[in-house]
């Protein structure tokens, strides 16, 4: 059987942040991370445990203090142009249109006027804002705003989305819709990224969504626990995967427990 090749790599990560002139405070320790073609991985932990710092290492966002992480077959030397990032709070250019937000990343590649037109026209029709092109984010709701971050994010084309606890702050209709709207365009091959890495607090959430959900835990942070859920994503719902929501709950919070 052909081994698999990862998009992306993570070899014995390390961070810490400074606090003052002298304290160092350890974050996150010896990461060993994988992530392969067509698939979507969640990342559990507690507040504060270094999963937002993980993937701001993989965007190329903060840099490691050892360590390695690759992208796409090249290492992530600052910003990594392969990966995209959707946040929590939006990020939205709040005197930029919504055409514009949405063109701003391909606008900054220096693409050309009728190739950013129709990246963006297209990314707009697919995540369903077309009737919102001329207006502005204080004009949108937050499912709305939310929206108009995925189709920036995506624009780009970038093989690997990298979501901050994207939905978070929307209700939990909205927040449904738009996951499924986003799992649909991706397993549909109508969006050009590969793969997907989740950062969440919701269990159900991880393994709703995810093919592999991953516990980062611990004083400083590692990887401690990972999970494959077998059940096909499409079949899935509340009920049959009641049974690994308690278990992942149970460990992580045993885990979370240990370093209280």
């Amino acid at each position: 059987m052909k081994k698999r090749h990862p998009l992306v790599e993570m070899k014995n990560v390390s961070k810490s942040f400074h606090k003052g002139s002298k304290q160092s405070i350890p974050v996150l320790e010896h990461i060993n991370f994988e992530v392969y073609d067509n698939e979507v991985v969640a990342l559990l932990g507690r507040s504060g445990s270094g999963k937002s710092t993980l993937i701001r290492m993989i965007a190329g966002l903060i840099e490691p203090d050892f360590g390695s992480i690759v992208c796409n077959d090249l290492p992530v030397c600052g910003p990594c142009r392969d990966a995209s990032m959707v946040f929590q709070s939006f990020a939205l250019f709040p005197w930029l249109t919504v055409f514009n937000n949405v063109a701003f990343g391909l606008q900054a590649a220096k693409l050309g006027r009728e190739e950013i037109e129709r990246r963006t026209m297209r990314m707009l029709e697919l995540i369903g804002l077309t009737d919102y092109v001329n207006a502005y984010p204080k004009e949108l709701s937050g499912g709305m705003r939310q929206r108009v971050g995925f189709a920036r994010a995506l624009a780009v084309e970038p093989k690997l989305m990298l979501l901050d606890e994207p939905f978070s702050a929307l209700d939990i209709y909205t927040g449904e819709k738009l996951r499924q709207d986003l799992i649909d365009l991706w397993e549909q091959r109508k969006i050009a990224t590969r793969s997907m890495i989740l950062v969440t607090h919701a269990v159900e959430e991880a393994v709703m969504l995810s093919d592999r959900v991953c516990l980062l835990t611990g004083d400083p942070a590692t990887i401690t626990d990972t999970y494959t859920i077998d059940i096909p994503r499409a079949e899935r719902t509340r009920e049959n995967t009641q049974s690994w929501v308690n278990r992942i709950r149970d460990t992580l919070n045993e885990k979370i427990a240990l370093t209280a």
